[in-house]
């Protein structure tokens, strides 16, 4: 496809990203291709809506990258309508709220299938790529959309020195998403490695900072593939938290103690616990209904189940989506989301990897002070409430890993996850060098005296 500058503004709109509402306005997310679906209207998929607005790939977002200055509003809400359920065994006595959202069974209109398939497409975008390189008016679409996102979305890589900046003499938390972040993005989910470098950059980056990794897998699944006991984990998409006891501040939030596989003492925060048997008897009848499309792909994530679709056929994503919405119509306390080639099955509360991100720094005794400086690494949609929960915060920084233009809430940028490895090594190596001026300073201070 060839295009000429004229051309590109009347062609723009249908570069859709993944995201679509990331201002906060909207109730989610949904991120429409409209070259797909360009009649599409407003659909409800359980709790979720999907919107069909035209949006441009760029939205406006605040001003600063990575300063002081940045400000949302607050994300953890304190309406008390459901408290969570925790065992007798708890490290506080003040819980967390947690707030049931309203509850939709709209799976029997047809329409509802139409808006799954809508959004599906939306984790394909076209790549668009000039067929005559040797015509001057030849415009390269992509890479011109990507060249633009990124003066909205500079690189943290040469953005690095205003990221320390505005992290210097504060304590810096990091929170990792997995998929697409520290490992990439595979055909098959259950071969999503790290390597053996990124795993030694996260252990070095860990001895550093307080660091977590906050993922839709299941904890222990994220946990087998991260392997390293000195980091925390929040799986299903932060529903299930657990971290070292024996940390420096200690969680200050209501857990509940336990040890993992090697013994370790450790704290457990699950909102979503007594949805658990909910989730079991979704996830068998999914892989019984979905057992005949070839290349779904049903993964239980204790507290979601995922519906994997990247090997299917797209003229078999509409079977697929049917077949879900003909188990979920009986289960209206459960909501679907959808993600990078992913439906996702989830209980109706509020809570996400923004929760799981305050309540992470609450525990650890950072959430009301200033001289703390959080940074938030991610891929994916799920990872926008996030990246909000950062910028609401007096410091910090939210970086999205994406080599395409998308539609987001984070101020910086990276391509993949070699960029995120040089990213977290040169936040290992600043950390060093200070350590190593201070005691030369001391050192100094001494000598004289």
């Amino acid at each position: 496809m060839v295009l000429k500058v004229s051309e590109v503004s009347g062609n723009i709109d249908r570069y859709h990203g993944e995201f679509e509402g990331t201002d906060g306005t909207e109730g989610t997310q949904s991120g429409l291709l409209r070259a797909s679906f360009p009649n599409f209207g407003e659909n409800f998929v359980g709790g979720m809506t999907l919107r069909s607005k035209r949006t441009a790939v760029c939205t406006d977002s605040p001003t600063s990258s990575c300063g002081s200055s940045l400000s949302v509003s607050s994300m953890l809400s304190t309406s008390p309508s459901k408290p969570s359920v925790m065992s007798a065994s708890s490290v506080s006595s003040k819980p967390i709220p947690i707030v049931l959202q309203k509850k939709h069974s709209p799976y029997t209109e047809k329409g509802q299938f139409h808006a799954w398939i809508d959004a599906m497409r939306a984790q394909s975008p076209p790549h668009v790529h000039s067929l005559h390189e040797d015509i001057p008016e030849a415009f390269d679409l992509e890479a011109a959309v990507y060249k633009s996102w990124l003066e909205k979305h500079p690189s943290a890589l040469s953005s690095f020195d205003n990221v320390i900046k505005h992290a210097h003499q504060k304590q810096v938390v990091v929170f990792l998403d997995y998929d697409g972040t520290l490992s990439p993005i595979v055909e098959d989910p259950e071969r999503a490695f790290m390597s053996t470098e990124m795993r030694a950059s996260v252990k070095d980056l860990a001895s550093c900072f307080p660091t977590a990794v906050i993922s839709g897998r299941s904890r222990p699944k994220v946990y087998e593939f991260v392997q390293l006991a000195e980091l925390y984990y929040a799986g299903s998409h932060g529903m299930d938290i657990m971290g070292p006891a024996k940390s420096s501040d200690g969680f200050r939030v209501k857990g509940t103690k336990s040890r993992d596989k090697k013994g370790n003492e450790v704290v457990l925060f699950q909102p979503a616990s007594e949805y658990l048997p909910l989730i079991n008897k979704v996830f068998t009848a999914l892989i019984e209904t979905t057992k005949l499309i070839k290349g779904a792909k049903v993964e239980h994530n204790k507290f979601c189940v995922t519906v994997h679709f990247r090997r299917v056929k797209e003229e078999h994503w509409e079977a697929l989506a049917e077949r879900v919405g003909n188990v979920l119509k009986d289960y209206p306390s459960l909501n679907l989301t959808h993600g990078r080639k992913v439906l996702e099955v989830r209980p109706s509360i509020s809570w996400d990897k923004g929760k799981a991100v305050d309540f992470l720094l609450k525990s650890l005794g950072f959430k009301d002070t200033s001289d703390v400086f959080p940074l938030y690494l991610g891929d994916d949609k799920t990872d926008e409430d996030a990246f909000r929960t950062i910028n609401g915060s007096k410091h910090g920084c939210s970086i999205l890993v994406s080599s395409i233009a998308k539609s987001t809430d984070a101020k910086l940028s990276l391509q993949d996850p070699s960029e995120v490895m040089l990213f977290l090594r040169r936040l290992v190596q600043w950390k060093n060098r200070s350590l190593e001026n201070r005691n030369s300073l001391q050192k100094g201070a001494h000598n004289h005296n």
